[in-house]
C-alpha cells in the first residue's frame, strides 16, 4: 500500500519503471569523451550516475559529484583508539593493578611505552582501513545489475561506460538514451535490474 502511494507521488525509486530497470548505459571511446558526457549530464540535471572504466581517470570523482571518502577519518579514529588503549593499558597494569617499584623507577613512564603505543595504533588503523573499505564499498556484493549490460566485460579492458541509474529523479529511459547518444555514446542500452 505504502509503495503504491509513493509510486503515485512520483518519488524516485518507487515507480514501475525504476523497479524493473537498473538504468541506461552508454559506451564512450575515450576517457575525455566520458568526462565530457558526465559533465554534460550533470549540467542537464542528472545526479544518479556511475562510471565504469578500465583504469582510474583523474577528475572523474569531481565530475560525478562524489564527496570525499570518509575512510581517512575512520583510520584516524582507529589510530586514536589504539593510542588511547595502549596508554591506558600500560598505565593500568603498571601504576594501578600490579605496582612494582624497581630501583626507584616510576610506575608508569611514557618513553618505554612508545613501541606498544605505535604498534597498537598501526594495528587498529589497518583494521579500520580494511573493514572501512569493505563497508564503504558494500562488499561483498554478489550481484549487481550492471552485469546485465551486454558489453559489461569491456569495462575492465577498453571501454568507458556511463550509467544513468533509474533511481534518478529525472530518469526517463527514452530521454536518457537520446541524451547519451547526443553526448557521443557508441552503444546505448537500457539495462534490466
Amino acid at each position: 500500500m505504502a509503495t503504491s502511494l509513493l509510486a503515485r507521488l512520483g518519488l524516485p525509486g518507487f515507480g514501475k519503471e525504476t523497479q524493473k530497470h537498473y538504468g541506461v548505459i552508454g559506451n564512450f571511446d575515450t576517457p575525455e569523451d566520458l568526462l565530457r558526457a558526465i559533465r554534460t549530464a550533470r549540467a542537464a540535471g542528472y545526479s544518479k550516475m556511475e562510471a565504469y572504466t578500465p583504469f582510474p581517470i583523474h577528475g572523474i570523482d569531481e565530475a560525478l559529484g562524489e564527496r570525499r571518502s570518509p575512510l581517512g577519518r575512520i583510520v584516524i579514529v582507529c589510530a586514536m583508539v589504539g593510542l588511547t588503549g595502549a596508554v591506558l593499558l600500560q598505565w593500568w597494569t603498571g601504576a594501578v593493578d600490579y605496582k612494582l617499584s624497581i630501583a626507584g623507577k616510576p610506575l608508569f613512564a611514557l618513553e618505554p611505552s612508545v613501541p606498544i603505543i605505535f604498534e597498537l595504533s598501526v594495528l587498529l588503523s589497518a583494521f579500520g582501513a580494511v573493514l572501512g573499505m569493505f563497508a564503504l564499498n558494500k562488499l561483498p556484493t554478489y550481484y549487481h545489475s550492471f552485469f546485465n549490460y551486454t558489453r559489461a566485460a569491456g569495462a575492465s579492458n577498453d571501454r568507458f561506460l556511463l550509467a544513468v541509474e533509474a533511481t534518478d529523479a529525472k530518469f526517463n529511459a527514452e530521454d536518457v538514451k537520446t541524451f547519451l547518444d547526443s553526448c557521443g555514446s557508441r552503444h546505448t542500452e537500457l539495462v534490466e535490474a
